[in-house]
Order: C-alpha cells, then sequence, then structure tokens
C-alpha cells in the first residue's frame, strides 16, 4: 500500500499514478506533493494548486489513511500469516485481533501464500500505513525481518531472530515429553515427517527430537520437507519406509492428520500398527478419528502476547528490545498413540 493510490492512465505506462509520477509531472520532490495533500498549509498555494492540478488530470487519488501517516497514528497493526487456510492460524489470529481491539487498533491481516515474494511485496505496501507488525511463520531472511523492523516495530511469533523481539513455543519441551511418551509405550523407531524447509521451528523441533530421543533408546528418522498440510502429510505417507516405523512424529497436526488417513487407506491401522503424533492442537484434531495426540500450543494467548509486546509502551508500538519470550506447551494424549505393536511391520 503507497500513501496514495489512483486508476492506471495512459500518462503513467497504463499503471496506477503514484506519487513519483506527480512529482515528476509537477516539477517538484515526493514530499512536497505528500505535504500538499497531508499538510497544505506548509506548501506555497501556487504550487499546491499546480500539484492538485497535476494529480486530477493524471487519475491521482489520495489514500483515506494517508491523514494519518504524517504523525505515524494511524491506529493500525498488520498481522502476517503465511497461509491463511491453516487452521493454526485462527486462535492466533483470534488472540491478535482482541488485544488490538481492546487498545483502540483495527487489525490488518496478511496473506503471505508461503512465499517470501509476495511477503515482501504485501509488507512493502503496508508499512505506511501501519504502526507495527506481526509475523507469524514467516518466510522473510533474518536480515530481511531486521530490516524492516528498523522502519516499524515488529514481533516475531515461532522464530528467534537476533535483535527482534519474539514469542517461541517451548519446542525442546514438547518433543521431550513426546519421545517419553512413546518410550514409555515401548517405541524404539520413530519417523520425524518435517515441514517447510524454511521453517525454523521445524529445524528445531527435530532437533529436539533426536536430542530427547538418544537419551531414551529411540532411533529417529527424518522425511521431508513437506507442504504443512493434510495433502502434505498423505505425500509423506508415501514416503514412509516400506518397513513402517512404530511412531510418527509430525511436524504440525495438518501433516500428521494427512498421515493418518494415508495409512488407513492403505489398511494400516492407526494407533495398532502405526502411532502417530502432531503438534499445536488445532481443532480438527479434536474430531479426526482416531483422536490425535498432540503437542497442544498456546495459540491465542500467542496473537494476545504478540500485540501486547508491540503495544508495551503507553498504548503505542514500543521499540523492540530483542528479548526473547518463550510460552509453555503440553502433551495431549488421545487415541493415535497406543503401545508398539511386535512381529513383523506391515508394509502399508
Amino acid at each position: 500500500m503507497s500513501e496514495h493510490d489512483g486508476a492506471p492512465t495512459p500518462a503513467t505506462g497504463g499503471k496506477a499514478p503514484t506519487i513519483y509520477d506527480v512529482a515528476r509531472a509537477a516539477g517538484v520532490a515526493a514530499s512536497t506533493v505528500s505535504r500538499a495533500f497531508a499538510r497544505p498549509g506548509r506548501v506555497n498555494a501556487a504550487t499546491a494548486e499546480r500539484i492538485r492540478r497535476v494529480a486530477a488530470e493524471l487519475g491521482y487519488r489520495v489514500n483515506p489513511l494517508a491523514s494519518g501517516l504524517p504523525t505515524g497514528r494511524t491506529s493500525m497493526l498488520a498481522l502476517v500469516v503465511s497461509d491463511v487456510t491453516n487452521p493454526f492460524y485462527a486462535e492466533i489470529i483470534r488472540g491478535a485481533e482482541s488485544a488490538a481491539a481492546e487498545a483502540g487498533f483495527v487489525l490488518l491481516l496478511i496473506d503471505a501464500q508461503e512465499s517470501d515474494r509476495v511477503e515482501r511485496a504485501s509488507l512493502e505496501r503496508a508499512l505506511p500505513a501501519v504502526e507495527g507488525l506481526v509475523l507469524a511463520g514467516t518466510r522473510l531472511s533474518d536480515s530481511a525481518i531486521r530490516m524492516t523492523a528498523k522502519q516499524r516495530p515488529v514481533v516475531v511469533l515461532n522464530r528467534d531472530v537476533a535483535d527482534v523481539p519474539s514469542i517461541t513455543l517451548d519446542n525442546p519441551h514438547g518433543m521431550l515429553v513426546t519421545a517419553e511418551h512413546l518410550a514409555r509405550l515401548g517405541h524404539r523407531t520413530v519417523t520425524y515427517v518435517a515441514g517447510p524447509e524454511a521453517s525454523w521451528a521445524d529445524g528445531m523441533r527435530v532437533r529436539s527430537l533426536r536430542e530427547a530421543a538418544a537419551g531414551l533408546g529411540l532411533r529417529v528418522q527424518r522425511v521431508g520437507p513437506f507442504a504443512p498440510t493434510v495433502a502434505g502429510g498423505r505425500e509423506a505417507a508415501d514416503a514412509l519406509p516400506e518397513d513402517l516405523p512404530t511412531a510418527v512424529v509430525a511436524y504440525n497436526d495438518q501433516l500428521a492428520i494427512g498421515v493418518v488417513l494415508a495409512l488407513q487407506a492403505r489398511g494400516v491401522h492407526v494407533p495398532r500398527d502405526v502411532s502417530v503424533v502432531g503438534f499445536d492442537d488445532i481443532f480438527p484434531t479434536r474430531i479426526v478419528r482416531p483422536g490425535l495426540t498432540t503437542v497442544a500450543a498456546p495459540l491465542r494467548a500467542q496473537g494476545r502476547a504478540a500485540v501486547d509486546a508491540l503495544l508495551s509502551s503507553r498504548g503505542r508500538p514500543a521499540p523492540h528490545t530483542g528479548k526473547p519470550m518463550t510460552l509453555p506447551v503440553k502433551l495431549i494424549v488421545r487415541d493415535s498413540t497406543a503401545r508398539a505393536r511386535r512381529g513383523p511391520r506391515p508394509s502399508g
């Protein structure tokens, strides 16, 4: 979103005219055009009139948000999610929106569509109009996030970025209690189904699982990466070793559900033949059959905490401190895990 928007015109090559097009045609700086619309009293009357005339000729329109831009007070925050269709984000959005509304802010939701290119373009348009950003599941590089944080206050979820405040989940504890649960059930071989390759949380989870497993006599294999979706889980099931492991731990619940559905379609019983564990405790884990054992994350609290962190300075976005925050998780045991099978393993 730019400061001002306009309709495409022949004079601008069929593209919507920008503040720079008006400045070029009027023979002034872009900052002068901005002041002419936002603070006309600070621009010479004749110059302001020329700018308005040129803008009208080009079909250039002022963005309604622009009136708040000179002071930086738009009372708007942005929440960036990697995939708006992922139910994982539902509770984060609910928590963030609730906290923003209580503080008198509007929350702008941006869907990055699992693409750093889309995310970059969306942020470039949104930055002039928002006072702070929550990046949930961002695919941007650490350096790109730090550059963004120099322009607006930023809080990152589920990723630790140096010099930028972050709110992560206790992945090591989640994988430890998962490994302990499977070890108590007699499992000795576990396959980890990986999520997106660029996901910081995925790297943390597989490392934490391997560290926990090493002390419990468990052997961990990894397959992936896969899209963090039910369809990705179905693909992951096809990638499992022919001699199936007794247990599968997935990066998230959607992958886990996809694995369960694919195994069931092949005649493999869950959990008698293969136990499956997810992560997040999204709503569908309670209605699928068997109910999914999962590491429950306080997602609504995470969304609320992110906005609270942004607005921790007298109701306005606070400068970032880089201090991380870790939220607790817990294992929810349902019906997708059972004692490890004995005898030959099904091939599926």
